[in-house]
């Protein structure tokens, strides 16, 4: 069924384009003068009930009438980011999953089920006993990266998944992607339909490496090391005595590095993890003490950090940030980083 609108304007659209990426133009009732149409642009991702589920490049859905629809047709993927190294989403997916590593994971078709987590007992607490289940370490080591087909339908895969992490006394999430070519909008439309709730959402960001080394700031405080010790976990972790299984994710990885700013008390005043991994070089773990920020420490830290990764070979970086966290976005643009596409974790609603 095609429709038309006034003048020139079409909807060459039908729900046989779900999955594609399109652009429409619909009529709003905002009320506002001068304000009758508005545009989307995104994945049609459903078409049912006389209404349209659109996905944003940040994963924001919006929903349209059908009647509403002014004009509409189906648009090449997104273009390609103007600044950066290429990478596909699925290289980029692959590259940031071995940055951090489960302790233990299982193939469900081109599934990978994940988890990290601290064996035995679960511990004692308000927080424990209100959840029901363990929290393991980082979303990223304890979710679904689900890059392809499960070899299931998706309900069927869904229950595999939930007995999965259930068996393990772990919440189930999935991590999906949205905002470039291969993403998964789709499956963020059908986790949403089935009560998956999306908790957190962040940006996969991207760089050449050179200008992060080439960065004119004073590195000579940074120690760079092989290995996390008791005061880096202080500031990190603000804990001298992590689990062993969190000691065992932050040195997963294909060459780890950590770096360490002298502070007080034997706390860092600023630290920073980095895995070189062939052309890439994953940033994680900056952080920085309130009485010692506004000072550039992140930067050096970083900058220590690359170019020991330039030492190695690499000439790409990433790092992944949450999309509230404004400071931190504000020093990656300063730095040369674009977004590359947006990744969200879905936890199942408890029962």
């Amino acid at each position: 069924m095609e429709f038309t609108g006034g003048g020139r304007l079409e909807v060459r659209l039908t729900a046989a384009d779900v999955g594609k990426r399109v652009s429409v133009r619909y009529l709003t009732d905002s009320g506002t003068p001068g304000e009758t149409f508005t545009d989307a642009v995104g994945v049609l991702t459903s078409w049912e009930g006389g209404v349209l589920l659109i996905t944003r490049r940040t994963g924001e859905t919006v929903r349209i009438a059908e009647s509403a629809l002014v004009a509409g047709k189906v648009v090449p993927a997104a273009p390609a980011r103007r600044r950066g190294p290429a990478a596909s989403f699925t290289e980029l997916a692959r590259v940031t999953a071995r940055g951090w590593q489960p302790l233990e994971s299982e193939p469900l078709g081109e599934w990978t089920l994940r988890a990290a987590y601290e064996r035995g007992p679960r511990a004692a607490g308000p927080r424990g006993a209100a959840a029901g289940r363990r929290e393991g370490f980082t979303r990223r080591a304890n979710s679904v990266l689900p890059l392809g087909d499960p070899g299931l339908p998706l309900d069927a895969a869904l229950d595999r998944v939930r007995a999965w992490y259930a068996a393990r006394d772990l919440p189930a999430y999935i991590q999906a992607a949205t905002g470039a070519e291969g993403t998964q909008e789709v499956l963020c439309a059908e986790l949403e339909r089935r009560g998956w709730t999306r908790e957190v959402s962040a940006e996969l960001r991207v760089a050449g490496l050179a200008p992060i080394g080439d960065t004119d700031t004073d590195v000579t405080a940074v120690h760079l090391s092989r290995s996390v010790d008791e005061n880096w976990l202080r500031r990190y972790r603000r804990s001298a005595e992590p689990a062993p299984h969190v000691l065992k994710v932050l040195g997963s990885g294909p060459s780890v590095w950590f770096a360490s700013v002298p502070g007080t008390e034997d706390i860092p005043a600023a630290i920073g993890r980095c895995v070189v991994d062939g052309r890439w070089a994953g940033f994680m773990a900056v952080e920085v003490s309130s009485e010692h920020r506004r000072r550039g420490l992140a930067t050096a830290v970083m900058t220590a950090l690359a170019r020991r990764a330039l030492d190695e070979g690499a000439s790409a970086a990433w790092l992944q940030v949450e999309s509230d966290n404004d400071g931190a976005r504000a020093l990656y643009d300063g730095m040369g980083f674009t977004t590359h596409h947006h990744y969200h974790h879905y936890r199942e609603t408890d029962a």
